[in-house]
């Protein structure tokens, strides 16, 4: 994890007010921050059940680690995706897109170690899962929330009078202290690096971890397409930055000898689905 939501600096949003709830899902700590109108009443409780049932769905269906996965029979091949459910073909869809759009770099399909590819939409899924389950919370009007997968959050300040979100980007190197902070008051904020889970990323056209990066963080307004595009880049290794300029969401990237470069789209920068 390298993004975490940081107490607001501000009067109006004071951190006891601030509702947080946390649940194990999908190999992961999911959380949820709530403020205003719904934060510690019973439809908030509902929303969170919602966004927890859901999230089990996902794995359940999506979960390599589950041999009775849709995914993981469609990987072993004892399973058509006509068989498996319509959300599978979304993902894969969504997978496909980011394939063509980073000329192979990332893709749902990755080599193994026999040489051979297999069937992996992992890259795809949590940024989506997470947005797709978002969907309860927006139903709470007047009510902040900043909901967190592993440090890849959406974020909502639905009251005028409340300030951003403010998301910390976590130094790769040094996980204790923070590189930036970015405040957010509607979008996502994905990371991707090597800190947390060790060499997890790769190149899908060689299937070799990257070099010279310490880690890419994407800020945009679908978690779906900053976690790929920030997956995307940080696969890239030295062209993290060249690469991410020419999407549309603004992005940190922290290079392995600790130097941070903000990048922003370039003017030519084509629009990511989604987005």
């Amino acid at each position: 994890m390298s993004t975490v939501a940081t107490a607001p600096r501000t009067r109006t949003a004071d951190p006891a007010r601030i509702v947080r709830r946390v649940e194990q899902l999908m190999g992961m700590p999911v959380s949820l921050a709530l403020r205003g109108r719904h934060a510690r009443t019973r439809a908030a409780e509902a929303a969170w059940a919602e966004v927890v049932t859901d999230l089990r769905w996902v794995d359940r269906v999506f979960s390599l680690w589950r041999a009775d996965s849709a995914a993981s029979r469609l990987r072993r091949r004892e399973l058509t995706l006509a068989e498996a459910p319509a959300e599978m073909t979304e993902v894969i869809e969504i997978a496909e897109q980011a394939e063509r759009d980073s000329a192979g770099a990332f893709s749902a399909f990755l080599p193994t170690t026999d040489g051979s590819l297999a069937f992996d939409p992992t890259g795809v899924v949590k940024g989506w899962g997470v947005e797709r389950a978002a969907r309860f919370l927006r139903e709470l009007d007047d009510t902040d929330f900043c909901l967190s997968a592993g440090g890849d959050m959406v974020c909502s300040v639905a009251r005028a009078d409340s300030p951003p979100w403010q998301i910390g980007i976590e130094d790769p190197h040094d996980p204790t202290r923070l590189v930036a902070r970015v405040p957010v008051t509607e979008g996502a904020v994905a990371t991707s690096g090597a800190a947390h889970r060790g060499s997890h990323v790769v190149d899908a056209r060689t299937g070799v971890p990257p070099t010279g990066v310490g880690s890419v963080t994407v800020i945009g307004p679908s978690l779906t397409w900053a976690d790929i595009d920030a997956t995307t880049a940080y696969a890239l290794g030295a062209g993290a930055a060249d690469w991410l300029r020419t999407r549309s969401g603004s992005g940190l990237v922290v290079w392995a000898d600790g130097r941070c470069e903000v990048v922003e789209p370039s003017q030519s920068a084509g629009t990511s689905s989604g987005a």
